[in-house]
């Protein structure tokens, strides 16, 4: 009896000890983690201290050479391609006073109608105040608001396959009108202003509603068509119907219907447009914060995102 007594009270011994072993390393790799996230973070707010915004990438420079600037991604307050970040690039692009001309290689679905156009209306100051030709070459998107930007250019180059256009407006939401009910819950909503509560995604919509849309949205896309209209002039040859509908194409249609000037690709531009291939590049530098949540935010705006072009 008094060996068993002695087993079972070893085996409770082994149980402590593996148990408050486990413990020690559980706390262990939780302290590692937690020292592992604060260097991580320490290393990337240093780097953004003591990192300029804004830096300038000389490549290429033996003899004359071009201003290249990428913007890509969404346009957007808070990103790269945003009127905060890009009209600084710019300035400091058209006051290189070495620099041939501009070339502007953009990659974007498109983004908010107020930064499109204030970088629109930016490229065009710029333009007339120091007298550099600016060429907008695009990549795999050129469309809506990207587009808007681009008008702004001199010149329009994409590849046969740059999905190119989308000259319109959109506007996405959700309507949770019966999901309250469903689930038993009164909502409690109090506004001075008859119409402040328009577009609330829990109330039914309303002709007036649907009016007001319309209008705000007409108003935006006249805005767009106008810029357009400037911007490509007489080298428009597609219905302004069409053109303007919204509908997006392909490079090799977009050029058919004045919507751009030319096939290329980047160094064949260059080549063409300033017959050089030396590039000096303007932009921002690389932030590992801003990359991954630019591309988790550039997704989640893609299908979210109802106040864009």
């Amino acid at each position: 009896m008094q060996n068993m007594k002695d087993e079972d009270t070893s085996a409770s011994l082994v149980r402590d000890l593996l148990k408050d072993r486990r413990a020690e390393r559980r706390w262990k790799n939780i302290r590692f983690v937690a020292w592992f996230l604060l260097i991580t973070f320490v290393s990337i707010s240093s780097f953004r201290l003591f990192v300029p915004s804004s830096t300038v990438a000389s490549l290429n420079t033996k003899g004359k050479y071009v201003a290249l600037i990428r913007l890509d991604g969404m346009i957007a307050p808070g990103r790269s391609f945003s009127a905060e970040e890009t009209i600084p690039i710019l300035h400091d692009a058209f006051t290189d006073k070495n620099a041939l001309g501009i070339i502007l290689d953009i990659d974007s679905p498109g983004g908010t109608p107020v930064q499109s156009s204030i970088i629109h209306d930016a490229i065009v100051a710029l333009k007339k105040k120091y007298h550099k030709k600016v060429v907008i070459v695009g990549e795999d998107l050129l469309t809506s608001g990207a587009y808007f930007v681009a008008v702004a250019a001199d010149k329009i180059y994409v590849n046969p396959n740059t999905i190119t256009g989308s000259i319109g407006v959109i506007m996405k939401g959700f309507g949770f009108v019966d999901l309250l009910k469903k689930i038993g819950v009164e909502r409690r909503v109090y506004t001075i202003g008859s119409d402040k509560d328009r577009l609330d995604p829990f109330l039914p919509q309303n002709p007036e509603d649907l009016k007001k849309i319309q209008t705000v949205m007409s108003e935006i896309h006249n805005n767009f068509a106008q810029a357009v209209l400037v911007g490509r002039k007489s080298k428009l040859q597609g219905n302004p119907d069409e053109l303007f509908s919204g509908d997006f194409w392909s490079g090799q249609t977009a050029l058919k219907l004045g919507l751009v000037d030319g096939l290329g690709n980047l160094m064949d531009v260059m080549q063409k447009e300033f017959n050089t291939e030396n590039f000096r590049e303007y932009g921002n530098t690389p932030n590992l914060l801003r990359l991954f949540g630019g591309q988790v935010g550039s997704t989640l705006d893609a299908v979210l995102n109802g106040n864009v072009y």
